[in-house]
């Protein structure tokens, strides 16, 4: 059983001006210690303390300007980058090597080593410790840097694709909705007013539901089927007894997810193809299981089934009159795009003829259920520049 952490952990470099000062106080802390260490156990007095202290604290405030300097060059053509670094850090090793050597000569004041000596002996100890330094801050922050590019690809990549779905959900709406006020015209023209505007109030109330749900967004199996049956409220105003539904929806997948509006276009293209053309219209049924770890959809209806000459128009959504294109539905392709698009390679989408004849098709999505809702995560501070 998972246990739940009492705080919110936050990433070391969350905040980089924070993180910064931790690994300057460590770096430094630890030098300091190691050199007081190595004084103490070749026997050298306390008060030699005093050098490893202000050698430490030298070195500090030196990388401090360093780190300004650096992070105006971390941003510009290599050959500038390098080249100002190359220049720089020789003169701070050498500005801190002078500071040692001179405190160095004046607490050995009896001493045979003056400054110079001193100068040229303490120069590899400060050059090591400001080129590991230098070394270290260009290495941590190329590493974020490459870090925030990869996590700005992710969220441009989900942009992208949330931007295509979107392009393939608003696909729908404007042919479904053509379709209807062209009911509602022909209704109107046949002075039928009360199925026009019964029509006209479930179209808005099925037009309410598309503006209020995101084209991105998932909804229940449960929710989808209430707006379905809102839909075939409105078809069934143009075909009457033609249009024959049946839904069989497993109680247990009722709370899983799927696409808003991914049945729609399905029911849609079946009456067009199944309805439509047969006098006697064609019997529609939905229906929605749990197999395995997978929600398993089955859109199917008793029409001709692929022996139509056009049936071939069933999957890209065209239609033809005469020879002339009239109508750019959307077709099964759309869906087959959306689901690639929200499931990638953990989807299933087949069609089929069912042994008793008609028109199938079949989807199968990972089962997801909606998480209660949880109390807002800890702010994580900004990063710093």
């Amino acid at each position: 059983m998972a246990v739940a952490l009492p705080f919110q952990p936050t990433p070391f470099f969350a905040n980089k001006n924070r993180a910064f000062w931790r690994l300057q106080a460590l770096g430094w802390g630890g030098a300091m210690l190691l050199r007081a260490m190595s004084g103490i156990a070749n026997g050298i007095s306390l008060s030699f303390l005093v050098l490893v202290l202000i050698s430490t604290i030298t070195g500090f405030s030196i990388t401090l300007i360093l780190s300004v300097i650096y992070r105006q060059l971390i941003n510009r053509r290599p050959l500038i980058t390098w080249g100002v670094t190359a220049l720089v850090l020789p003169i701070a090793v050498a500005f801190y090597a002078f500071i040692d050597a001179w405190v160095n000569a004046l607490y050995y004041a009896d001493g045979t080593a003056g400054v110079a000596q001193r100068f040229i002996g303490l120069f590899y100890i400060d050059a090591t410790l400001l080129g590991a330094w230098s070394a270290l801050y260009y290495a941590i922050n190329f590493f974020l840097q490459i870090e925030e590019q990869n996590d700005q690809l992710i969220r441009l990549e989900n942009q992208a694709t949330q931007a295509q779905l979107a392009m393939l959900r608003y696909q729908l709406n404007p042919h479904f909705l053509f379709n209807t006020l062209n009911s509602i015209s022909t209704l109107v023209l046949l002075k039928q007013t009360e199925p026009a505007n019964a029509m006209l109030s479930r179209l808005s109330s099925f037009l309410r539901y598309t503006l209020v749900n995101e084209p991105t967004g998932r909804v229940t199996v449960a929710q989808e089927v209430e707006t379905l049956k809102l839909y075939l409220d409105i078809e069934r105003m143009r075909f009457e007894e033609r249009l024959r539904t049946s839904f069989r929806i497993d109680p247990l997948s009722e709370q899983a997810l799927l696409p808003s509006l991914l049945l729609q276009p399905l029911v849609e293209n079946a009456i067009k193809y199944a309805v439509s053309p047969q006098e006697s219209g064609a019997e529609i049924t939905i229906a929605t299981q749990l197999v395995g770890p997978n929600l398993r959809i089955t859109v199917s209806d008793t029409g001709p089934g692929l022996q139509n000459p056009g049936s071939d128009n069933r999957f890209a959504g065209v239609t033809f009159d005469g020879g002339e294109q009239v109508s750019t539905g959307v077709g099964l392709a759309n869906i087959r795009d959306r689901l690639a698009q929200a499931y990638g390679e953990t989807h299933r989408f087949e069609t089929f003829e069912p042994a008793d004849g008609g028109f199938a098709v079949l989807i199968e999505i990972p089962f997801e259920r909606r998480e209660a809702a949880l109390p807002p995560a800890q702010r994580v501070p900004a990063l710093a520049g």
